[in-house]
């Protein structure tokens, strides 16, 4: 069965198989059969080595004639193989020990990678593979003469035999005896209109493919069945909650909102009154809003959050905004406080608050004399009770876990929620990952906004960017100068916040204001520098990446990063947008090393050539891939795909959602469906289907 143990395998015993389960989740034949390769190498084609060039993409094989560990820069291990027409040298940086176990002169082994060339022919951290026993057809079927898949394998589960030679050798029986109990999930006229394949041969063909597109097709059908049940979930969820709301429509007293709007010192831009029209559109329907606004930093979020909060005043409830950080949170009542006046009681709850003025705040929130709160986390405390809750805001929404926002929509009674984010979303993540949101975006920014000058330097250029920043400060600017590390470290070739800052402080700019902020500090000390820099008694802060989010400091026009190629694109965005806030020109200068990688550089030119940001989350998922760019599990979404790439599957997505929403309609009882899903029995499309991979999605 299916569901039998691993153990039930040739060479599987108890201590392997517990390695399997700890180290790679793999528990059952299933787990085993869905676990998917992480690449392939092509070794239907070997090489001879004489006939290999610089840059090539190679496999070749060959006898290992020696295996020694030289220093130059740094340490590192050479494996040298021989094939008869000439060597080759395999290089190895870090795991020395443990490659010096595996590689014995003599022994016959393979190399697939990229050859360069210093002194001799080379491949750095090539894959390898042995051949173990030239005599042995079993091993050589499967790890030769074909496209051969490599599987994630941590240093515990090759100690036990299961690098990638390791599970071919165990996945190949473990399909010859157990596919034919997978049981298809898709209708067969839907697989045909599609072109997808079956299951069970895509479950061959992912491992045992005859070509990359035969992978590839395989891939995008395993991935299907993971985005299409995903998207059925939601789907139901989504009808479910219209269909079982008890909250009445209600038409919403518009009166101060307008008011805000006539009085603000600047005009809404499009992009802000579509937002706030869906927003009040939603508030008013008889199911309770769920809504995601993304833009830019400085597109004019708060103040469609402030026109939510007017609306949910007009309904009669109350407001909660929530911020991942006291400053920002301060911030955004200072903002209220100075646009809406006195048009709605405002409260803030932080953690800083003292005794006597955190009873006060609870008791006009339970009374209802608090028209809107805004805090932290604080506000999710379970001695914060309110009146009638009626409207939740979630400011830069990923700083917070499922749970903390689940405990504040609980405080409420089908409360509407709104979410914003500053970092905008591709649209495959926010069609999986955010499937269950509305997605109001602001793209357009406020005409009196200057954009930032992006620009890059190599570190050779310091000292030129030293005068730029002492000419703006001369002009009463100032600047950020941020690093990646709080302070030196052994393992890393980088500055420090720390060491940059006593050089520029001592060295450098000695007749300026030179301060330090960085993470290990408490957060009452972070508050006091950011205050005397917003205050102007710092010419020059000097930090770590805690200035990400939310600082407002219209004065700074200079934001320096060093080692930019350290940040993905959508952290040197942010980052960026800590200046650009005033009515002067603003720059942000990126530094590098002289020398560095081609992903890198390629994030650099991107970063240099928009100031888009929904034009560069496009780009990070495209450069990094779904599973670098946002990790699900923080954001408290069950949706770890194993197969799907949302870099590349968008119209997969579309296909899927579409389906799931057609398959959902045909449905009649959506409230015994929705409970099945509850109890974990789900439904008739997934009788029968009991792989963890598509229930982690489903739960």
């Amino acid at each position: 069965m299916l569901n039998d143990p691993t153990t039930v395998l040739r060479g599987v015993g108890p201590k392997k198989a517990l390695i399997l389960k700890e180290e790679a989740g793999i528990e059952t034949i299933e787990d085993l059969l869905y676990y998917a390769p992480r690449r392939y190498v092509d070794r239907s084609h070997f090489k001879l080595i004489k006939d290999c060039f610089v840059n090539e993409l190679v496999t070749i094989s060959g006898t290992i004639s020696d295996v020694r560990v030289v220093r130059r820069r740094k340490r590192m291990l050479e494996v040298v193989i021989d094939d008869g027409t000439d060597t080759c040298t395999g290089v190895f940086f870090g795991g020395i020990d443990y490659f010096l176990k595996l590689f014995t002169t003599g022994d016959t082994v393979i190399f697939s990678g990229k050859i360069n060339f210093f002194r001799v022919k080379q491949i750095t951290h090539p894959e390898f593979d042995f051949i173990e026993n030239a005599d042995d057809a079993t091993h050589r079927a499967i790890n030769t003469g074909r496209i051969i898949p490599l599987y994630r394998s941590t240093e515990k589960l090759k100690g036990y035999g299961l690098d990638s030679r390791g599970f071919r050798r165990i996945i190949k029986p473990a399909l010859e005896t157990y596919a034919h109990q997978v049981i298809e999930t898709l209708p067969e006229e839907f697989l045909a209109a599609h072109s997808l394949p079956g299951l069970r041969e895509s479950l061959y063909a992912i491992h045992f493919p005859d070509s990359f597109d035969h992978a590839e097709r395989a891939r995008k059908r395993l991935a299907f069945n993971e985005i299409f049940f995903h998207q059925y979930y939601l789907a139901i969820s989504r009808r479910f909650i219209r269909e079982t709301s008890n909250r009445p429509a209600a038409e919403i007293n518009t009166d101060l909102f307008h008011e805000l709007a006539a009085s603000l010192p600047f005009k809404l831009t499009e992009d802000q009154k579509t937002a706030i029209e869906e927003i009040r559109r939603d508030m008013s329907s008889p199911f309770p809003m769920n809504r995601l606004l993304q833009g830019d930093v400085g597109s004019g979020k708060t103040v469609v959050a402030m026109a939510a909060a007017l609306f949910a005043n007009g309904l009669g409830v109350q407001t909660a905004i929530m911020a991942p950080t006291e400053l920002l949170a301060q911030q955004h009542f200072n903002t209220f406080q100075r646009l809406i006046g006195n048009r709605l009681r405002t409260v803030l709850l932080i953690g800083g608050l003292s005794s006597a003025d955190r009873r006060k705040a609870y008791d006009a929130i339970a009374s209802g004399g608090a028209d809107l709160v805004i805090g932290t986390h604080a506000i999710i405390q379970e001695e914060v009770r309110f009146k009638k809750l009626g409207l939740i805001v979630i400011d830069e929404q990923h700083r917070f876990g499922v749970e903390q926002r689940s405990a504040l929509r609980e405080k409420g009674d089908e409360t509407d929620l709104l979410v914003m984010t500053a970092t905008p979303i591709p649209r495959s993540l926010s069609l999986t990952l955010y499937g269950d949101l509305s997605v109001s975006s602001i793209r357009t920014m406020p005409a009196d906004r200057i954009p930032v000058k992006t620009l890059a330097f190599p570190e050779s250029r310091l000292s030129g960017v030293y005068n730029s920043i002492e000419k703006y400060i001369s002009l009463g600017r100032q600047a950020y100068y941020v690093l990646p590390l709080v302070e030196d470290s052994d393992k890393l070739d980088l500055k420090s916040a720390i060491g940059v800052f006593e050089h520029l402080k001592n060295e450098i700019f000695i007749n300026r204001r030179v301060e330090l902020i960085h993470g290990r500090m408490k957060q009452p000390e972070r508050d006091a520098i950011m205050e005397r820099f917003k205050r102007g008694e710092i010419d020059i802060l000097v930090s770590t990446t805690v200035i990400e989010v939310g600082i407002d400091v219209p004065n700074a026009s200079i934001i320096v990063v060093e080692h930019a190629e350290r940040f993905g694109l959508a952290q040197l965005h942010q980052l960026r947008g800590r200046v650009g806030r005033g009515s002067h020109q603003s720059f942000c200068i990126l530094i590098t090393p002289d020398d560095i990688s081609d992903e890198a550089r390629a994030r650099i030119e991107t970063i240099v050539s928009t100031t888009d940001g929904f034009i560069i989350s496009e780009e990070d998922l495209r450069q990094r891939g779904a599973g670098e760019l946002i990790g699900v599990r923080q954001h408290g979404h069950g949706a770890e795909f194993e197969f799907a790439d949302l870099s590349v599957d968008i119209d997969l997505i579309l296909h899927a959602r579409e389906f799931a929403e057609q398959s959902v309609a045909r449905i009649d009882d959506i409230t015994r469906l929705w409970r099945e899903f509850r109890n974990r029995k789900y439904g008739p499309l997934l009788d029968g289907i009991r792989n963890k991979r598509i229930l982690s999605i489903l739960s």
